[in-house]
């Protein structure tokens, strides 16, 4: 049996339903910000929310995540190492390291 990988498994499950006509990039950044608030809402009431509970939400989250990078072309890994490099900039360690204080404040 040949291994997929997780992309590779949601085109499949989205192409065995025809769902890419629907996954316009404002449709999934939609759907992400939507995912994101189930996900916050695991810790409505409760610090402590159901492990399985969160981890069902997240995985919303990251799908959507994932299809909108492949719909806009965008290699997740390579966005976040760019990401990645601009936060460096703006938090350098040794003004950073533990604090939460934004950039603008150092």
């Amino acid at each position: 049996m040949k291994e997929f990988s997780v992309g590779e498994e949601i085109a499949a499950f989205v192409a065995e339903r025809d769902w890419a006509q629907f996954h316009t990039p404002e449709n999934l950044a939609k759907s992400i910000s939507i995912e994101a608030a189930e996900l916050l809402e695991c810790f409505q009431w409760d610090a402590e929310a159901s492990p399985e509970r969160v981890r069902e939400e997240l995985a919303d989250v990251l799908t959507y995540c994932l299809l909108l990078a492949e719909r806009i072309g965008a290699d997740p890994n390579q966005i976040i190492v760019d990401k990645l490099a601009v936060t460096r900039e703006k938090y350098p360690v040794d003004k950073a390291r533990g604090r939460s204080t934004k950039y603008d404040a150092f």
